[in-house]
C-alpha cells in the first residue's frame, strides 16, 4: 500500500503551533502528523499509537495521554520535530471493543499481555511501517526518537530510518496504571528511563 498525503493546515495547540498533515496508506484510515518548524535530520520524533480511552477520555489505566502531552511539549520546545499519531493501533492493534474486553480480563487478575493473548491476539499487533514512510516523506533519514519501546526503534531501522538517539518517555505512574507500566517493561521489553 502506498502512502498518500491527503491534506494539511495550520494547527495552533496549547503546546505550540504545528502544521497538521493527514496521511493514508490505502487502508482508509487517516493518520495525523503534527510538524513543528522545518524538520531535518536529527530532529525530535514521537510515534504515538491511538488510545481513545487515554488520549480522549483521560483514562488513568494507561500513560498514553501523559506521553502524548509530554511529547508535544518537548517537540514544541525544540521548535522542530514530528509527532505521528497512528490510528488503528487501539489496544496495541486489537481495536477498541477488544481492548475493553481485555480491561475486563485485567479486572479478573490478568495483566495486559495475558489478556490480549487470552482473547486470541498477539501481545502487540501494531505495525510501524507507515511511520517510517511518513518520516521519509519529510526527508528524514536520521532521527532522535521519544520512546520506551524497542519495537518502534527496530521497525524504523528496518524501514530505512536510523534512530541516532532514544529519549525515554516515562511519566509519573498512578495507582491505576502502575501494574500496566511494569508489564510493559517486564513482558514487552520497554526500556526504563536512562540513569543520569
Amino acid at each position: 500500500m502506498s502512502l498518500e498525503h491527503q491534506s494539511k493546515a495550520h494547527l495552533p495547540t496549547r503546546f505550540g503551533d504545528f502544521m497538521l498533515h493527514i496521511f493514508q496508506n490505502g487502508d482508509g484510515i487517516d493518520h495525523m502528523v503534527l510538524v513543528a518548524g522545518n524538520p531535518a535530520d536529527s530532529c525530535l520524533v514521537r510515534i504515538h499509537s491511538e488510545c481513545a480511552t487515554g488520549d480522549i477520555m483521560g483514562s488513568l489505566r494507561c500513560d498514553c495521554r501523559d506521553q502524548l502531552e509530554e511529547s508535544l511539549r518537548k517537540i514544541a520546545a525544540e521548535k522542530q520535530g514530528v509527532f505521528i499519531y497512528l490510528r488503528g493501533h487501539e489496544g496495541r492493534g486489537i481495536g477498541l471493543a477488544n481492548k475493553i474486553k481485555a480491561y475486563a480480563l485485567q479486572e479478573q487478575g490478568m495483566d495486559t499481555v495475558e489478556a490480549n493473548l487470552h482473547l486470541g491476539f498477539p501481545a502487540d499487533a501494531r505495525d510501524y511501517a507507515i511511520a517510517a514512510d511518513i518520516l521519509k516523506y519529510f526527508g528524514l533519514k536520521k532521527i532522535r526518537l521519544l520512546t520506551n519501546n524497542q519495537d518502534k526503534m527496530e521497525a524504523l531501522e528496518s524501514g530505512g530510518v536510523e534512530v541516532i538517539e532514544r529519549l525515554p518517555l516515562w511519566t509519573k505512574s498512578n495507582p491505576h496504571n502502575a501494574d500496566y507500566i511494569h508489564t510493559k517493561q517486564s513482558s514487552l521489553g520497554h526500556l526504563p528511563p536512562e540513569s543520569d
